[in-house]
């Protein structure tokens, strides 16, 4: 499987089509929004890149309802299987880590059910208190998930289970990662200029319609970045300097996660992870050729 990982801004969508159409292959998205439906413009799907190029693991479940690691790593693993047996190239693509290390990695995730005595107690703790005890039990891949309340609690409560059970471990898919990189200052003016895009794109209003379709503000806050901070700025109402504030702490968020991602990626690496990197500014001939002589090397090794 050939993976295209890294930070959002990256061009890692049009990057994956351009490798999928080369080795003849099909998309499996690695991204832990994309998969709602009626989420667009905020996630950034891009559909119309795709071209003839077959997708899976988009549009899985509708806004509103819940859907996990767990969940994920059950139909990467029925897809991965149905485009393998069809002679045709995976080509993973996404910047949430869970899901990519998910999708490559050897721990199984299993189902945590909700634990009704360990949420009380959590419930009579503070933000901050709840954050800490977090930041003790796993690396914070997502910033979201302490500045949410129920995001931490239910990430308290996966942590804790599993530091109980004895995850098993599975087999994963032989893969080649690659990761396109920028220079910080240039991915930055990526963000800005995306941001803009998708505010001029119908990035409120597609916000606007999930709550009039009965999408809580509570669950579209739980989704982050984007969600969040639009369903804040229409409850709030929907002046100029309220659209300012908003778009200037949006912009902030997103170079948060980009950041974040770029940790990840170096976590993978520490963590035994083989990435490739490549220059994001070379032109998009010269990035499949390198890929392209990484990816025979790869398979000449896999056959000895």
């Amino acid at each position: 499987m050939i993976c295209v990982i890294g930070p959002t801004a990256s061009g890692k969508t049009s990057f994956a089509v351009r490798l999928a159409e080369k080795f003849n292959g099909e998309i499996i998205s690695a991204d832990s929004r994309q998969v709602y439906s009626g989420m667009d413009v905020g996630t950034g799907k891009d559909l119309a890149e795709y071209g003839s190029v077959k997708y899976h693991l988009i549009d899985v479940v509708n806004a509103g309802e819940k859907y996990d690691v767990f969940h994920y790593q059950q139909d990467f693993d029925k897809v991965y299987s149905d485009i393998v047996q069809r002679n045709k190239m995976p080509v993973l693509c996404g910047g949430s880590g869970l899901y990519i290390e998910a999708a490559i990695g050897k721990t199984v995730h299993c189902y945590v059910p909700e634990n009704p005595e360990l949420r009380t107690k959590l419930e009579s703790m503070t933000d901050t208190e709840l954050g800490v005890m977090l930041a003790k039990e796993v690396p914070l891949h997502n910033h979201t998930d302490t500045e949410i309340r129920e995001r931490c609690i239910r990430a308290i409560e996966i942590a804790l289970f599993k530091k109980k059970c004895k995850m098993p471990e599975r087999t994963p898919p032989p893969s080649v990662i690659f990761t396109l990189d920028f220079d910080a200052a240039v991915l930055r003016s990526r963000i800005d200029n995306r941001l803009l895009q998708r505010l001029n794109g119908g990035m409120v209003e597609e916000v606007r319609g999930l709550l009039h379709k009965g999408v809580t503000a509570e669950l579209l806050r739980y989704y982050g970045l984007e969600y969040r901070h639009i369903t804040e700025y229409l409850l709030k109402g929907e002046t100029s300097e309220n659209k300012n504030e908003m778009v200037l702490r949006l912009r902030f968020a997103i170079n948060q996660l980009a950041k974040r991602q770029r940790t990840w990626l170096r976590g993978m690496e520490r963590r035994g992870y083989t990435i490739h990197h490549i220059d994001g500014m070379l032109p998009l001939d010269e990035q499949t050729a390198a890929v392209a002589l990484i990816v025979k090397e790869a398979a000449g090794k896999a056959r000895k």
